[in-house]
């Protein structure tokens, strides 16, 4: 009989990711954290950080046959394994694969929003619905800032990136 290690997911405290996956990997489980770039700005300076792409969650392999898994759910910095009743729910096969695989050098997932600053994109659909204007950041609230030229002057505005394509 073989048996196969599948994903999981974990919930941890609030900012504990790090812990749970340290304390985690003490044990012998893989983990995977997955993170993206995020600007943090602190004393009117802004610099670049990697954050965790699900605030709480992070994956875990495991072999529920073979692994004592229960013993996640009292891992320092584990809220819980998520389960169905009493039994863990696994990741569909690939996801976490292709997470790893939208992987910078760096370790960040880049995410859909292939724009980068300066680029020229059309908003489709809303009050600006048809303006083209300049791509300039996505903000953690997952929302773009976009630099729009209106009655002469360059004016911000913020929008969902589905809402978005390139002009």
């Amino acid at each position: 009989m073989t048996t196969e290690a599948n994903w999981y997911v974990v919930f941890t405290h609030p900012n504990g990711e790090e812990t749970a996956a340290l304390h985690l990997r003490r044990q012998g489980f893989a983990t995977y954290l997955p993170r993206r770039w995020a600007m943090r700005r602190h004393a009117r300076r802004q610099e670049r950080v990697a954050r965790p792409l699900f605030p709480r969650y992070l994956f875990v392999s495991l072999d529920i046959t073979m692994q004592r898994w229960r013993s996640v759910h009292s891992t320092v910095g584990v809220t819980r394994l998520v389960c169905r009743g009493d039994t863990p729910v696994p990741v569909p096969k690939g996801v976490v694969e292709r997470l790893i695989e939208a992987q910078d050098e760096a370790g960040c997932v880049r995410l859909a929003a292939s724009f980068k600053p300066g680029d020229r994109v059309r908003i489709l659909c809303g009050a600006f619905a048809d303006l083209v204007g300049l791509y300039e950041e996505m903000t953690d609230a997952q929302r773009v800032t976009l630099l729009l030229n209106l009655l002469g002057r360059q004016v911000r505005a913020v929008v969902a990136p589905d809402n978005l394509e390139a002009a």
